[in-house]
Order: structure tokens, then C-alpha cells, then sequence
């Protein structure tokens, strides 16, 4: 990471809960950030040729590192965040599973492979090999600093590209951290290096000669990313918002369906993307299911000290926006049956459980990111699928039911990467399983074998084994060569 003695500015960050100066940061600047990813060009040009069985090991020190140092690097998630601590715990966990997945599967998903070659190439050998793309830029959020950016390191380090990560302003402390455990272990090999500013540094680093650009946010911010990647033709994987729907059927465990939407929709403040915040039940058992989902939302308690359910809404902008959508809803005649706008009392959202929301209002069409539930009633199932899919966002969404085929079955046509039935967020701690989604939501995937992908090059390699007995590869084609090929053409292809 650059000195401060390369930097003009520096990003003082706060404490959400109380608004107190916590730390401050040197800002990168573009030459900084231009520095930093010609140095992880070079590191990167060694780290994609010492092979998978050293990457892996090195990868493997870093999970133990962070395994080892789960307080820590917890401590600073809470500080930065502040969410509760058993949640800044968990956040660690499923990273270090996501890490340990990449490191041990990077060989067997990129490893060269042959491949059939088909009738006209048969004296060709054909290999499919995935090559490093080079250097990689990650943008950060804050809501999960070290879960969801690590989706990105992990498999693009696994994968052999070096990494400059830019850590949400928000939550640079993470970043640093990551920064400084990978210098232990390797301190000559700056294969990961961390850049923290604002706006200004993320687009910096798009600008920076970056062979990929992996970024997590708002869809407007994802939407400006994309364009200053578009001006050099970097590609980028986009995660951005979402609105995501749970499927509540007739025949549900209410009990555990009612856990669920809580959970997904009130943990972390609602500051989730694929959590929960709109809910459609089958009109037999609505009233049962608002009753239960009520009771136990009306349980909950933000705060900043023990005991609290989950903290503040991190971004002071976001406490209007929650507001706002509140406060239209119930303008348009929507009900409130746990909370109100009285509910909003900055840094913290108390729960907020709403029903007979307009279709057409702020709190259904646009992404709330706090810790609001939207109940809708439908009536059935198929209706359920067409409201949850008449949203410019794709994400994630839910579906409870006993009959778990027919909830695969339902699950299977919802407009999203991802889905769970019978869970929510199921799909986040199955490191095999890619993650991303659709529309507004964004694009590309990261995790599993298709993360790996992600970051890699596709690269097509065919030999000559041996002389083509009908040689078509030739302006000076045998009289027989194209009446021969039709033939075999026609045997092949145009017989029933």
C-alpha cells in the first residue's frame, strides 16, 4: 500500500451509531492508484507462473490467517459498520469459506482440458485452457466489507491475477487489514494491494489499465462505473441492488417462513441486497402470517451495545430514503402494523412492517436498504411469481413451501441469480454455488466454478495430428475435397 507521502488527502471515517472520528486514511490518488496497478503488474506477471499448487498454498496461509485473527478483523467490521459483533463473526466465516472453496477448486474448473473437435477438424487435437486475465480492480461495498469483496479476491487470486482493491470509504479499515496480512505472508510479492478514497479513487482505478473491473453498489454507481470502464473497453462484473421477493404458499411452515422475512429483511439493518423486502402470501393464510411476522419484528431492537438485534443505518443519506418510502406507502393508504415513520430515528430504524401497499409506491418499486418489510396478499402461488418478477431489479429471492419439488419448480421460474425455498439466503454459504444477478441487479458472477471463470481468459488451442485425408484448409483444394465433404455433410446433418 502507498506511503502517505504519495497521497494529497486524507479520509477521516465514523462511527455510525454515535458519528465520533474513528480512524483516518491516506487518500490514493490517480497517480497512487496508477502506481499500484503497475506493481501488480509486475507481481502479477510472477504469481500467474508459479502454478496452482503455490497459489493454493499461499491462499491457504491467508485463510488461516484470517481464520486465526477472526476477532480482529470481526472488531474492525463492527467499529466501521456497526453491526453486532456475532454478525461480524459470521461475515468472517462464510469468507474464509468462500476463499478456502477458490483456493482448493481453482486447478480442477482451469485446468487445460481436451475437448471433441467434431467431423470436419477430426485430425485436430483440441484444448480449452482459462488463462489469468492479469490484473484485477475490486470496488467494495460497505454493508459486507470483507464478504462480499473477498467473493471477488478470492477467486480472482485463485485464479492467478494479482488485485488492487478499492474498499468502500466507508469501511477502509477491512481493506488495510487484508493489505497488511497478505505483506506478512508475502512481502516482496505485492500480489494484493489496497487503495482507499472515495468515488474519485474507484474511478481512478477504471481508469487505471485494469484488465477487469469487479463492483459492488448502488445500480446508479454501477451504471457510472460502466461507463468509465466503457471508454477503454474494460470489462466489468456488476452486483448491484436488488428488491428481492419472498413466495409465502398456502401450505408454508408459517412459523418458519415468518423467521425467515425477519431475518432477511430486518438482519443487518435491511442492509442486505439479496435479503428480503417484499412479501407475497397466498390470501388463505395472509393474516396468520402478518400476525407471526409482526410479533416477532415488534421484538426487535437496534443499537449500538449488547443485546442489540442489529446497528445503524450506515449511510446518512439512506435514513431519508427509508423514510421517504414509509412515508409514501402509508400516504397511499398503506397500513402500518409494526412501526411507522416515527420509526426512523437517525442512525437507527426501528422495524417497520407494512401492508396494503400500492403497487405502483416507492416501498414496492424501489430499493429500500433498511430494515422494512412490504406484505403483500395474492392469490396463489402463480400470482406470487408474476409480482415478484415485475421489477427491474433480479437478484435473489425465496420461496416456502412443504412440497420442496414444487418450490424448486417455482424457484426455477423467478427472474434471479439466485433463490432459495424454504431459506432465506440459502445460496451465500454454499461456496460452490456462483452468485449474481439480472436487470438492474447487475451482471457476471462471482463464486463457485463460474467465478473462477470470471477471471480468467478463455484461450482455444488446436494441433495438427495428422494430414486431413478431405483438406478443405486450402485455396488449392483437391476437385474431390468439397463434393466429398458434402456427402459426409449430408450423411451428418441431413437425414432424419
Amino acid at each position: 500500500m502507498a506511503t502517505a507521502a504519495d497521497h494529497l488527502a486524507v479520509l477521516v471515517t465514523h462511527d455510525p451509531a454515535t458519528g465520533a472520528d474513528t480512524a483516518s486514511y491516506p487518500v490514493a490518488d490517480g497517480t497512487a492508484v496508477r502506481a499500484a496497478v503497475d506493481i501488480a503488474r509486475d507481481a502479477g506477471d510472477w504469481w500467474g507462473s508459479i502454478g496452482w499448487k503455490q497459489r493454493r498454498r499461499y491462499l491457504s496461509a491467508l485463510r488461516l490467517t484470517m481464520a486465526r485473527e477472526v476477532d480482529t478483523l470481526a472488531g474492525i467490521i463492527r467499529a466501521e459498520t456497526g453491526k453486532p459483533l456475532d454478525d461480524a463473526v459470521l461475515e468472517v466465516m462464510l469468507a474464509v469459506e468462500h476463499l478456502d472453496w477458490a483456493a482448493r477448486n481453482a486447478r480442477r474448473v482451469l485446468r487445460p482440458r481436451r475437448v471433441r473437435v467434431g467431423l470436419l477438424a477430426v485430425n485436430q487435437r483440441a484444448i480449452l485452457e482459462y488463462a489469468p486475465l492479469g490484473v484485477v480492480g475490486v470496488i467494495g461495498p460497505w454493508n459486507y466489507p470483507l464478504y462480499t469483496p473477498m467473493g471477488s479476491i478470492s477467486h480472482a487470486l485463485a485464479a492467478g491475477n494479482a488485485v488492487v482493491f478499492k474498499p468502500s470509504e466507508y469501511t477502509p479499515g477491512v481493506g488495510r487489514w487484508l493489505a497488511e496480512a497478505w505483506a506478512g505472508l508475502l512481502p516482496a510479492r505485492p500480489v494484493l494491494q489496497v487503495v482507499i478514497g472515495s468515488g474519485e479513487t474507484g474511478a481512478a482505478l477504471c481508469e487505471a489499465g485494469v484488465d477487469k473491473i469487479a463492483f459492488t453498489g448502488s445500480t446508479a454507481t454501477g451504471r457510472r462505473v460502466m461507463a468509465t470502464c466503457a471508454r477503454t473497453l474494460t470489462p466489468v462484473v456488476i452486483e448491484a441492488g436488488g428488491k428481492d421477493a419472498l413466495i409465502v404458499a398456502a401450505d408454508a411452515d408459517l412459523d418458519a417462513a415468518a423467521k425467515a422475512a425477519v431475518f432477511g429483511g430486518m438482519g443487518n439493518a435491511g442492509q442486505t441486497c439479496a435479503g428480503v423486502e417484499r412479501v407475497l402470501v397466498v390470501d388463505t393464510v395472509f393474516d396468520d402470517f402478518v400476525s407471526r411476522v409482526s410479533a416477532l419484528a415488534a421484538r426487535l431492537r437496534p443499537g449500538d451495545g449488547e443485546g442489540a438485534h442489529y446497528g445503524p443505518i450506515v449511510l446518512p443519506g439512506q435514513v431519508k430514503i427509508i423514510r421517504s418510502h414509509v412515508e409514501d406507502a402509508l400516504g397511499r393508504g398503506a397500513r402500518a402494523v409494526v412501526g411507522g415513520v416515527e420509526s426512523v430515528r437517525p442512525p437507527f430504524v426501528d422495524p417497520v412492517v407494512l401492508v396494503d401497499v400500492p403497487s405502483d409506491s416507492l416501498a414496492v418499486r424501489a430499493e429500500t436498504f433498511g430494515p422494512t418489510l412490504v406484505i403483500d396478499r395474492v392469490a396463489d402461488v402463480d400470482e406470487a411469481v408474476r409480482r415478484a418478477n415485475d421489477s427491474p431489479f433480479g437478484l435473489a429471492a425465496s420461496v416456502f413451501t412443504r412440497d420442496r419439488a414444487y418450490g424448486i419448480e417455482v424457484a426455477r421460474r423467478l427472474r434471479t441469480g439466485a433463490a432459495s425455498v424454504n431459506s432465506v439466503l440459502g445460496f451465500a454459504s454454499v461456496p460452490a454455488l456462483p452468485f449474481g444477478g439480472v436487470g438492474d441487479s447487475g451482471f457476471g458472477r462471482v463464486h463457485g466454478a463460474d467465478g473462477l471463470r470470471e477471471f480468467s481468459r478463455p484461450k482455444a488451442i488446436t494441433s495438427t495430428r495428422f494430414a486431413s485425408p478431405v483438406d478443405l484448409m486450402t485455396l488449392e483444394r483437391s476437385p474431390k475435397a468439397v463434393p466429398t465433404a458434402r456427402r459426409l455433410f449430408r450423411l451428418r446433418h441431413a437425414r432424419r
